[in-house]
């Protein structure tokens, strides 16, 4: 079975959410539980990212994988942490998925 490349994509921008949240849950990886996450999680984004890699351009690949990686660990962060982002945080994140977008839709960089 061939997983589709964004599908992919979407495993390994997950995955990596989860293993920054442990990272931070870690506290230097002195707790043993979320630092096992870190490492799970970083492998299992890094070889989806990798994946993703032989038929998607890295150009395209990187921007949506840290783009949309930013935005959810954002929220993440907003959720577990109660750190809230103030107006330039939000205007520079408006200006990363409008990047991401642009890429997207207006580059004629292409699939392969």
């Amino acid at each position: 079975m061939r997983v589709p490349p964004y599908a992919l994509l979407a495993i390994a921008i997950v995955a990596e959410v989860i293993a920054t949240s442990a990272l931070r849950a870690s506290e230097g990886f002195t707790r043993l539980v979320p630092a096992v996450l870190v490492v799970i999680g970083y492998g299992i984004s890094f070889y989806c990212l990798s994946l993703t890699l032989r038929s998607v351009p890295v150009g395209i690949v990187y921007a949506i994988w840290s783009g949309v990686g930013i935005v959810l660990i954002t929220l993440v962060a907003m959720v577990m942490y109660r750190q809230v982002p103030d107006l330039p945080a939000i205007a520079g994140l408006g200006l990363i998925v409008a990047g991401v977008v642009v890429l997207n839709l207006f580059s004629k960089m292409q699939a392969h």
